[in-house]
């Protein structure tokens, strides 16, 4: 019976001590700012939110093309993409609601209409009546969802391994997301979040986990515990379905580029297909040796996709 004690308080104690490395309290906005919103960042107020943002680019004839990213990620998915597409278009790129700088909506909306009626007062307040918009995964069923809405604005699209449109079930679901989704885990995660996690989950989405950087994973992490977002992901995460929307693919009428991973063990490069089969007007191009975030794993090859498309 000794033993057993001895070897039950050996436990606890050795929870106890994972519980304390593992403890992550929430990271103050002000902080981050310091470190991730300096020039060209930029700050609208959209809907009761202060809306981190940034454009560069030039300003040409052709409209802006608006960029929104996944879910745990931020606008810096897409610097790759603005660095090689600076020079011909102007880029709009944001954090989106419940993630990354903006943080957390008051009213816990995570509906992905209300994201797409948030774009369009984005846009409405940087004075922006009609634009180009991208998105990846989270932020492409975000993208088609305003094209839907407000078709009269959108010009064109750019699906990057969009969410949304079809029932699926991934081949690997992010460690982040897996817990995220649970029941009981999802609350703890608000006060532990291991790095090693956030790590993991990033390179579930690349189809060469080689490429993850410390640098990297140290971004999505402080993005995570931005004060609030994991809340909010949890909340999200119970919003979540899927379901067939083909019927409502089948009307939109924004010549479309969709852009997929041939390694996307998260949304199956099988939906790929589907999309390009319903949207009525479409480019697909399928890169074979990426994951789920093909613009961030290799940003000059897939640009190359989006300047021949937006010539």
């Amino acid at each position: 019976m000794r033993m057993m004690g001895q070897l039950a308080w050996l436990l606890f104690g050795g929870i106890a001590v994972l519980l304390i490395l593992w403890w992550a309290p929430d990271k103050p906005v002000q902080q981050l700012y310091t470190q991730y919103a300096q020039a060209p960042s930029q700050f609208a107020q959209v809907n009761g939110l202060t809306v981190h943002y940034r454009i560069e680019g030039m300003t040409t004839a052709a409209p802006p093309l608006i960029l929104l990213h996944g879910t745990s990620a931020s606008l810096h998915t897409w610097d790759g993409w603005v660095k090689e597409l600076q020079d011909q278009r102007q880029i709009i790129r944001l954090d989106l609601p419940g993630f990354a700088l903006t943080g957390p909506r008051q009213d816990d909306d995570y509906r992905v209409e209300t994201y797409a009626n948030f774009v369009a007062d984005f846009a409405s307040a940087l004075g922006i009546e009609t634009f180009d918009l991208g998105g990846n995964s989270l932020g492409g069923f975000i993208a088609w969802k305003t094209a839907e809405f407000y078709p009269e604005r959108v010009s064109r699209l750019i699906l990057v391994d969009p969410s949304g449109g079809y029932e699926w079930n991934p081949e690997e679901l992010p460690l982040g997301f897996r817990i995220a989704q649970a029941p009981i885990l999802s609350y703890s995660m608000e006060y532990f979040t291991p790095k090693f996690m956030i790590r993991r989950s990033v390179e579930n989405v690349y189809g060469d986990p080689s490429l993850v950087t410390d640098e990297l994973v140290q971004l999505y992490y402080d993005m995570t515990l931005r004060e609030g977002n994991r809340r909010a992901l949890r909340l999200r995460f119970k919003l979540q379905q899927s379901r067939d929307e083909s019927e409502t693919l089948r009307t939109l009428s924004q010549p479309t580029l969709i852009l997929w991973g041939g390694r996307d063990t998260l949304i199956p490069v099988a939906n790929a297909h589907k999309y390009a089969a319903d949207i009525p007007n479409n480019v697909l191009v399928i890169f074979p040796e990426l994951g789920h975030v093909p613009h961030e794993e290799a940003p000059v090859q897939t640009a190359d996709a989006v300047r021949a498309f937006l010539r």
